[in-house]
């Protein structure tokens, strides 16, 4: 795997981990500027590899009523300044064909939803910008057929492709994660353990989606342990407020200790 592929990315060479990680969705620039700032000076701290995470849209709501976005272009815009201002490199996940264009103008890798992954014409678009692709395991796939979304990246004229898983339905309401997965996962692409939305419990009666953060800490050590080459992990300065996701997703005051003991597990990883 080489990140030093992606503009901007810093500790590349400390053996770390890597981690996508901010808000579910961009609110507005203070708020993302906010959040931005605080993580690079953790990543900086402990030497890991940092891509911004914001979506720059909603578009998969359980009710017409859920918050969407503040307008495509100007979310964009925020990620693009988040990137300058602190010279990191940031993602943001993509529903339609044309998204892969827009998109590609401002950030530096192209996610693509779990619920969306096998959507040929959205994973060609993607890989056919030229910017890296982060295929989001399907809550309803195996992880063997991953392989499949790798090689449509692939046979798009691309190597750039890496895999997120982010758990499997268990249940109408649950989700779990299957960590023999992961290493069948990295004979594909690299492989991302998304921390924050394997917590989510989808399909509520009131039409917002639940969560167990207060598991964060056991699905990220357990993904380390078994090797994952990056985190995902949303994370706000106040879940409980925040527009989208706030059920399932990290404290920001809790992150720098999070990180600082999966640094540890994976020293001792790698030293085994």
């Amino acid at each position: 795997m080489n990140l030093d592929l992606i503009p901007n990315i810093k500790h590349t060479q400390s053996n770390n981990f890597f981690l996508l990680g901010g808000p579910c969705a961009i609110e507005g620039e203070d708020m993302a500027l906010r959040i931005a700032e605080k993580v690079v000076n953790i990543t900086d701290k402990l030497e890991i590899p940092y891509i911004f995470k914001g979506s720059f849209k909603k578009a998969n709501r359980s009710r017409i009523d859920s918050f969407t976005g503040i307008g495509d272009e100007k979310a964009l815009q925020i990620l693009q300044k988040v990137s300058e201002t602190f010279e990191v490199p940031t993602v943001t996940d993509i529903h339609e064909v044309s998204d892969a264009a827009l998109a590609a103008q401002y950030v530096d890798v192209l996610q693509i939803p779990a619920f969306l992954v096998r959507q040929t014409d959205l994973v060609v678009a993607a890989a056919k910008t030229g910017k890296v692709v982060n295929l989001k395991k399907g809550q309803f796939m195996s992880p063997e057929a991953m392989q499949h979304a790798v090689q449509k990246v692939k046979d798009s004229g691309s190597e750039k492709a890496w895999i997120t898983d982010r758990g499997t339905m268990f249940g109408y309401q649950d989700m779990i994660v299957d960590f023999r997965g992961i290493p069948t996962m990295r004979q594909y692409a690299p492989t991302i353990l998304d921390v924050t939305h394997s917590l989510q419990q989808p399909n509520q009666t009131i039409g917002v989606t639940g969560g167990r953060p207060e598991m964060i800490g056991t699905i990220a050590k357990a993904g380390i342990a078994v090797g994952v080459d990056g985190l995902f992990i949303e994370t706000h300065f106040d879940p409980a407020n925040a527009k989208s996701d706030g059920a399932n997703m990290l404290d920001l005051a809790h992150l720098e200790k999070l990180l600082t003991d999966l640094v540890a597990i994976r020293k001792t990883i790698n030293h085994l």
